[in-house]
């Protein structure tokens, strides 16, 4: 049967939303922020650039696909990622073989095989060099592994790929903002504004620039105008940080209750209600909020640190 191909059998996971849903997308650099959430989703999306329309998907290339797509819709990361390398040993020549070693990589990445990933992420790149996606994926892992450097070597190429691109800016900024060089930081989100002046990521790294000075107040105005427009649980807990500094703690609860329903399992937001429970004076709901962030990956340095700022 000749057939088009069915693009959500080429999945790529939403790898770090920050209110975008793009899988590409950089949030913080913390590691906290940089893991793959549990419990997260696949997320369906085209590939970029041309890709072949009229394909027999009743090849064992394709079955395999089909027989991933079982998996994934099952949740069985293991087997999927099984499936999907027996379709590139299958044929290793088809031109679908970036996506779907892109896909590979990312499923791998999900399963903390982060060193598998970057091999299979740049395979694909080996394939399709000029990838703004792929990029930007790569260089977010890059980042969680602490190769910083080569994550900037990504992210600069994307800029060079794509004069239009604000994710690529804004991770560069965030970067820059991490190693103290606020104001390259601040003119790398000042070119988002430029290259798109509709581009909320340009609110978000001034925010996280003002919440890093200490100005709490304008950095809460910022948060709140990306939230207007979508919200999510990490723009809520920058925004209830903020908030918790600012000594305006019934909004801080608001923010961090409305977080922790989108994502109950962010270490961070509970690391955020301990610091609300401990200016409210209650010892033990705040350390069952520390025990909390601990199970979820924070360390108790990490915390100690945090609540005594």
């Amino acid at each position: 049967m000749r057939a088009g191909v069915n693009l959500g059998l080429l999945v790529v996971m939403a790898l770090l939303a920050f209110g975008t849903g793009r899988a590409q997308m950089v949030t913080t650099m913390t590691n906290e922020a940089l893991k793959v959430p549990q419990g997260m989703k696949p997320q369906e999306v085209k590939p970029e650039g041309p890709f072949l329309a009229d394909v027999d998907t009743e090849t064992p290339y394709f079955q395999c696909i089909d027989s991933a797509q079982v998996y994934l819709d099952s949740h069985d990361w293991p087997l999927a990622e099984r499936w999907l390398v027996k379709a590139v040993q299958t044929d290793p020549e088809n031109p679908s073989n970036s996506m779907v070693l892109s896909n590979i990589a990312t499923l791998q990445r999900y399963q903390g095989k982060l060193a598998e990933a970057v091999k299979n992420y740049s395979l694909a790149l080996d394939l399709t060099p000029h990838a703004v996606t792929l990029l930007l994926n790569r260089a977010a892992l890059l980042v969680q592994m602490d190769s910083v450097q080569r994550a900037i070597a990504d992210f600069e190429r994307v800029r060079d790929l794509d004069p239009y691109n604000t994710e690529a800016r804004y991770s560069l900024g965030v970067l820059a903002m991490e190693r103290g060089d606020t104001k390259q930081a601040e003119d790398l989100f000042n070119e988002i504004k430029r290259v798109n002046p509709n581009s909320g990521l340009y609110n978000e790294g001034m925010a996280l620039l003002y919440k890093r000075s200490g100005n709490y107040g304008r950095a809460a105005e910022l948060f709140s105008q990306v939230i207007k427009v979508k919200a999510n649980a990490q723009l809520l807990g920058h925004r209830a940080d903020c908030y918790l500094s600012m000594k305006r703690l019934n909004q801080a609860e608001e923010d961090i209750r409305a977080a922790l329903e989108m994502d109950p399992e962010d270490g961070y937001l509970y690391l955020l209600r301990a610091k609300l429970n401990k200016l409210r004076f209650q010892r033990d709901d705040m350390q069952r909020d520390i025990d909390t962030a601990v199970s979820l990956g924070l360390s108790r340095d990490y915390i100690n640190k945090a609540l005594n700022e």
